[in-house]
């Protein structure tokens, strides 16, 4: 692959959740000029993408991809130069099977034999080299026999490694690529694309964003440095109520997901558009560290979310107190409890206005059903992280395409013992299946205990290293939380560790903390 340089998430419009597959040349430039019109590109919007439905079918003796004879009679270069031409960028779709999505789902005819597969090469340099899209959503309706006519069942890995590959064989070097397979695909994906689906398709109902946030929780290992978990096209601007608006915004910008509006630009209310142009939120989406949000405090229901802000273990963190039930709640976090101490300016996101400062005590936020405040906190220290969770560290072999207990591989597992109500689970047995934590930070050089609290109904023991030194911890057995401690030497900034057994089994692992 092409080495990329570490770039926020795109923002721009996409077509799917409005039009389906009932688009045309004159709708996509109309969407664009909109987009000028209202001021959403110089707010960072930028790419205009064609989803599925522009296809023709193929050329029967050359097999070159065509283009729908009525809704595109033109070809797609007239709708691209014209997106180029107000200063965006262009999007385009397609499929790593044969047929496309919209060809199962929509019976759209034209779709079939439309998709990427026995045409990577080709397609690539049609669409990147003569019509010059710089972006591109790889579904995978044709390599699921479920959603094909052909019943094709092809790999996920091994078919957007050939994608990438036939991309970065164009010399085109700025194309971002978005795979699209409805889960977290596995560790693998970071290698291919700039952005993952990491769950089904978005509706426009509280009921699919609310599940859309809950599977994405627990991801924040698997983003930054210019690689994203995306959370699917925003529905802001539709149906849903302008509270849900506001969590839906708020929360794909806390999580650094992809930024695609998928409304029409051109009946967009005003509340809709102030709220999509927010620059506070857009600010934090965008934001240099290009950090995800992991939960620092579940509480009957409701979530309380950090991330670094600017740089990483740096005095500027983001918060969010999320409450996706149906009643208002009260919620409240320590200063402490998210390392920062002195004086604390303390910015409103969602209201676009500052707060009276902090120092110390309590962060309170009532937030009404189905809402979320979001506070941008600026500290004059921050202080030494004692605590990490087991959901917050990297599992190699994390994936979400098949159950993890056929597959054995890790997960993320619930279970109320455990101090963030969840646990990293079937850990241990081969050499790739262990758990990371990376960018533990210490003040100093020296040694340090590191307490991991586990559950296990049997005696086992496994291993923790450190900076390369090696320790045995083992449990006794027991209903409840165990901790173990190892005594380990760290260095000031940030260290790595790992846990891990080769041959055998880990227990399920609660969080770690470290102790001077």
């Amino acid at each position: 692959m092409a080495a990329h340089a570490a770039v926020p998430p795109i923002m721009g419009w996409s077509s799917w959740n409005t039009y389906r597959v009932d688009i045309s040349d004159s709708l996509i430039m109309r969407q664009a000029d909109a987009m000028v019109e209202l001021g959403l590109d110089s707010a960072g919007y930028r790419y205009v993408n064609i989803d599925d439905g522009y296809s023709g079918g193929r050329d029967m003796s050359t097999g070159r991809l065509t283009f729908h004879p009525k809704r595109f009679p033109h070809g797609l270069k007239p709708v691209v130069d014209h997106i180029h031409r107000l200063g965006l960028k262009a999007g385009i779709y397609s499929d790593a099977g044969a047929n496309t999505c919209g060809n199962f789902w929509d019976n759209d005819s034209l779709g079939r034999n439309t998709g990427l597969y026995g045409h990577d090469a080709d397609d690539c340099r049609m669409l990147f080299g003569e019509l010059g899209f710089d972006f591109i959503k790889v579904d995978f309706c044709g390599g699921d026999p479920k959603q094909n006519t052909q019943h094709l069942q092809l790999d996920p890995q091994q078919r957007y490694r050939e994608i990438r590959r036939a991309i970065d064989a164009t010399g085109r070097t700025d194309v971002r690529m978005n795979v699209c397979r409805w889960d977290y695909p596995g560790t693998w994906v970071r290698d291919v694309a700039d952005s993952w689906r990491t769950t089904s398709d978005i509706s426009c109902s509280w009921e699919s964003v609310k599940s859309i946030i809950a599977e994405n929780l627990y991801l924040s290992a698997y983003a930054g440095d210019g690689h994203h978990n995306d959370m699917d096209m925003l529905e802001v601007g539709r149906s849903l109520t302008p509270e849900e608006d506001r969590t839906h915004m708020g929360i794909w910008c806390m999580m650094a997901s992809p930024l695609l509006i998928g409304c029409d630009l051109t009946r967009l209310r005003p509340e809709s558009l102030r709220l999509l142009k927010n620059h506070d939120l857009i600010a934090l989406n965008q934001d240099s560290a290009g950090m995800q949000t992991y939960v620092t405090k579940a509480d009957r229901g409701t979530y309380i979310l950090v991330r670094d802000l600017t740089d990483k273990n740096g005095t500027e963190r983001a918060v969010a107190f999320y409450n996706p039930t149906d009643s208002a709640r009260v919620m409240w976090i320590s200063l402490y409890d998210i390392s920062l101490a002195g004086l604390v300016k303390v910015r409103d996101l969602m209201e676009q206005t500052d707060c009276d400062d902090l120092t110390g005590g309590l962060l309170i936020a009532e937030v009404p059903a189905h809402g979320t405040k979001i506070y941008r906190l600026k500290a004059d220290r921050r202080l030494f992280r004692t605590k990490y969770e087991a959901e917050t560290a990297f599992l190699p072999t994390y994936q979400e395409l098949e159950n993890p207990i056929a597959t054995g591989t890790a997960y993320y597992r619930e279970d109320a013992r455990c101090s963030g109500g969840m646990c990293a689970a079937q850990l241990g047995g081969t050499q790739h299946n262990c758990l990371i934590w990376e960018n533990i930070i210490v003040p100093a050089d020296g040694f340090y205990d590191l307490a991991v609290s586990c559950l296990s109904d049997t005696p086992t023991h496994f291993f923790l290293t450190g900076n390369g030194m090696g320790h045995e911890l083992t449990t006794t057995g027991s209903s409840d939380v165990q901790r173990v401690t190892a005594r380990v030497y760290l260095h000031a900034g940030p260290n790595r560790i790992t846990i891990f057994n080769h041959t055998a089994p880990i227990p399920d692992i609660d969080c770690m903390e470290i102790r001077l």
